[in-house]
This record gives C-alpha cells, structure tokens and sequence, in this order.
C-alpha cells in the first residue's frame, strides 16, 4: 500500500525524532542522519515507501555490541505474529532491545507477549503520534541529563543530599521514556537533572 504524502511528511518527522532520541541515549548517530531533508528522506526510501523500509539498526558509541533495532509496523494494530517476527530476528542478531514505533497500539494479545519476553528482550512501545514532536525540544520541558554515576555523586555531595532527597520520576514519564533512563529497571527512577549553578 503506498502511502499518501501527509503520511510520508508525518514518517519523515517521526523517523527525525527517533534519530535524535537515540543520539541522546548514546548511539551512533550521525548529524546528516538527523538533518536530513524531507527531500533526502523521500530520495532515500522513495516515493513508494512501506513503514517497514524504515527499520533502524543502531549500535552503542561506546559499544558496538550494544545494538537496537527500531521497527515501523505496517499494521494498524500490531498482532503476534508481527512481535514474534521482530524477536525472532533480534534472536539471530543478537540484539536484545528494540523500539516500536505503532500507528495505533497493539493488541491485548502482543501486549502480554511483551511482557512475557521481558526476560529476554526490552521492548519499547511509541505511538506515532508521541514522536511528531521532539518531547525534548518543547519550551514546556526543562533541560533533563541522565547523569552518570560519578556525576550522581558529585551532585549529590554538592548539595549534600541523600538520593531519596531527590526528585523523583515515574519511568512512565514521556522524558523517561525518551532517555529511557537506565535505572528504569527499578520502575521508578530518579530524575537526575542537571542543576543550574544559578539554582
């Protein structure tokens, strides 16, 4: 099925969001990827471009290993038969986390598959519509920096506070979901937000 042009100005928008949003999250990433013009975008997937054309396959700056696939279902819905299709080829990849981005959501049936793979795979759901825009570009949203470890405990001996002094937020938070912080783990994460020095 070809897509009609609103949808392929709205993929172009959304493909860009993503590629910024795993720069952030640390993977190879390159500026021109970011920049690239609706005109490059069209060239380089043409005109008759399917969602699943647009698959990303990135690795970590630090770690080549560290690889993430995002996936761009064709279904309105995405079903079991897609989810398995997408573990079965991290599977022979070795890539163990991956991103879908899906035009509605999926069905009860995909979302218990998701969790049942938890154990194996970290897969994260975006709905189209929350990647139009750069959550992290909004003038609504404060500057956030996952910190490191060592920048968790300068801060923290800065102002001498403990971590539970800290602000928190809920991994469910669309910033959260950006970074996809690593703490995540423990589903609800500290916000580590670089403090101003004029705070």
């Amino acid at each position: 099925m070809t897509l009609s042009e609103d949808e392929i100005k709205r993929l172009f928008r959304i493909r860009k969001t993503v590629m910024q949003m795993l720069k952030d999250r640390g993977y190879f990433v390159g500026d021109f990827e970011i920049n690239m013009t609706r005109e490059q975008f069209i060239s380089k997937f043409g005109e008759n471009m399917k969602r699943e054309d647009l698959v990303i396959n990135k690795s970590k700056r630090n770690d080549a290993s560290d690889q993430i696939y995002v996936f761009f279902p064709e279904e309105q819905k995405v079903g079991v038969k897609t989810m398995k299709t997408y573990t079965n080829r991290m599977k022979s990849e070795n890539v163990f986390r991956a991103i879908l981005v899906v035009q509605q959501n999926l069905t009860p049936f995909a979302r218990t598959c998701i969790s049942e793979i938890a154990a194996k795979f970290q897969l994260e759901v975006f709905q189209e519509a929350e990647l139009l825009v750069n959550i992290k570009e909004h003038v609504l949203v404060p500057e956030h920096q996952v910190l490191t470890s060592e920048e968790k405990k300068t801060l923290l001996e800065r102002y001498t506070v403990k971590e539970t002094q800290l602000p928190r937020i809920q991994v469910s938070d669309p910033i959260a979901r950006y970074f996809w912080a690593e703490a995540g783990a423990s589903r609800e994460i500290i916000s580590q937000v670089k403090l101003q020095d004029d705070i």
